[in-house]
């Protein structure tokens, strides 16, 4: 199994959730630092001791020649099944502010870098092919515009791979708590805030836990996130897609 961001730190979580709890034992880790990166020599001992064969890449997935020199680099007698594409780089801003070097450093590795690795694996008889979305690309994010059209992407790819009789699905996550991913940097004002808000963040557990639960129902585009059900009532606008879920009042003025 190949996971793209696989050194950072939701990659990690999940690299030892597939091999503790799915009976992964051969891992193709990769990321634009390889095992160059903080701690990754020590998330391959973990690993390796645990009973898995394990491999860190050099790889920016936004290059098609570098994904695809992956792909044909694993060995004939360990063939690719599954791919989980967990890759993406955040850089939030108002409209007003993003550029076009802001944009691109956000859509290469969601936009750029899901399409090589489909293109480059398309042809291989994947059993899974899982991109890591998020509930910004389905319910907008404030600040996250080139965020949300990223995902947004990955979600159509995951729909349009499942047309093409390919495998595919797309997990469009709410944020993960604190120290894991790209929420990592965030403090308690932020926690805190997404809680008032109706979409408190997720622990751990319970994303590996949603991560096994979606992958299980066969859909192709899904959205595991927590739901303050109560706390979106209170909100002065309930997202559209959320109105079948959140009976808010009616506020006649």
């Amino acid at each position: 199994m190949w996971v793209t961001g696989g050194t950072g730190g939701l990659g990690g979580v999940l690299a030892r959730h597939l091999v503790r709890s799915c009976g992964v034992r051969r891992l193709l880790l990769s990321s634009r630092s390889g095992g160059a990166g903080g701690g990754v020599a020590e998330l391959v001992a973990e690993l390796e001791s645990l009973g898995a064969w394990v491999s860190v890449v050099v790889c920016d997935v936004a290059d098609a020649d570098a994904v695809a020199g992956v792909v044909s680099g694993v060995s004939d007698a360990y063939p690719l099944t599954a791919v989980v594409h967990a890759a993406g780089v955040l850089d939030d801003g108002v409209v007003g502010s993003l550029t076009s070097e802001r944009l691109a450093s956000v859509l290469r590795p969601k936009v750029d870098g899901a399409w090589n690795v489909h293109v480059a694996t398309r042809g291989l008889d994947l059993g899974a092919f899982v991109v890591f979305s998020s509930v910004a690309g389905v319910l907008g994010g404030a600040g996250q515009a080139n965020y949300a059209a990223g995902n947004a992407f990955l979600d159509a790819l995951a729909v349009y791979r499942v047309g093409a009789g390919l495998p595919g699905v797309s997990l469009a996550w709410g944020a993960w708590d604190q120290g894991v991913g790209m929420t990592a940097g965030l403090g308690e004002r932020e926690v805190r805030r997404a809680a008032d808000l109706g979409m408190p963040l997720l622990g751990v557990e319970q994303g590996l836990a949603l991560f096994d639960a979606a992958l299980a129902t066969g859909g192709s585009a899904l959205v595991p996130v927590r739901l303050d059900v109560t706390a979106l009532r209170n909100q002065p606008t309930v997202p559209p897609v959320l109105r079948g879920l959140v009976k808010a009042p009616v506020r006649r003025t």
